[in-house]
């Protein structure tokens, strides 16, 4: 659909979701890591914001959905299942409050960290040479974070955190995780890909590892191709 089909901004749009028979979409309220101990809940409620209103607009293509159920009726009814998630825990303000209230708005997922660590947890830089982590993987609220989105049935997503963020959580999780946008670092030595001994234990958490198809995560180079994704 012009003029997105045709922006370098912009890699899908409503036509293209439906022609590519996606069934469901995970739309991101992403606010940069510049806006935490500032506005990131407020701006985090603002992106929510934006989502539920471009559902509302477009109810012959889409539908908000908060469960497994929901998925499944807009499947039956020819319309792409819309969730919300939430990347970045600064988005919170380490207030548990706030996730539990940005679950009621409809958030599905939390992506402990985005590229800054939070107080509560350290993000994949950390693990870079150079860079010392803040606390070394999950503050006690951190696992609190984790405890309350298992009570509350919201998934903890683990891209972006550091290899001992990933170990505490999977530990503390009582619910099965996700890495809602990494890739193997046996193929490609990134900090932001998931180590084999951390693979196994996702396995063990009955957990799910969505590929990034992000060059750099997938090649580590400039350009990669399917074949690398999928031929390794």
């Amino acid at each position: 659909m012009s003029p997105w089909s045709r922006s370098s901004w912009s890699h899908t749009d409503l036509l293209r979701l439906r022609e590519g028979m996606v069934a469901a979409q995970f739309w991101s309220a992403y606010v940069p890591c510049s806006t935490q101990h500032l506005d990131a809940v407020q701006l985090a409620l603002e992106q929510i914001d934006v989502i539920r209103r471009l559902v509302a607009k477009y109810p012959t293509y889409m539908t908000l959905v908060t469960t497994t159920e929901g998925i499944e009726r807009a499947h039956e009814s020819g319309l792409l299942a819309s969730l919300i998630g939430v990347e970045g825990g600064h988005a919170i303000g380490t207030s548990l409050g706030v996730l539990r209230m940005l679950y009621q708005l409809g958030a599905r997922y939390l992506t402990l960290t985005h590229t800054c660590n939070t107080p509560w947890a350290d993000c994949s830089i950390a693990d870079e040479p150079g860079h010392l982590p803040n606390i070394g993987g999950l503050s006690p609220f951190g696992t609190l974070v984790v405890r309350e989105m298992n009570r509350l049935g919201m998934m903890v997503d683990l891209s972006h955190v550091s290899v001992p963020t990933m170990l505490d959580a999977l530990r503390m999780s009582r619910a099965p995780v996700i890495f809602s946008h990494s890739s193997a670092h046996a193929l490609c030595n990134s900090s932001r890909n998931v180590p084999d001994h951390v693979l196994r234990l996702l396995a063990e958490n009955g957990g799910l590892m969505m590929v990034a198809f992000y060059p750099h995560f997938i090649s580590c180079s400039e350009s990669a191709t399917l074949q690398d994704v999928v031929g390794k």
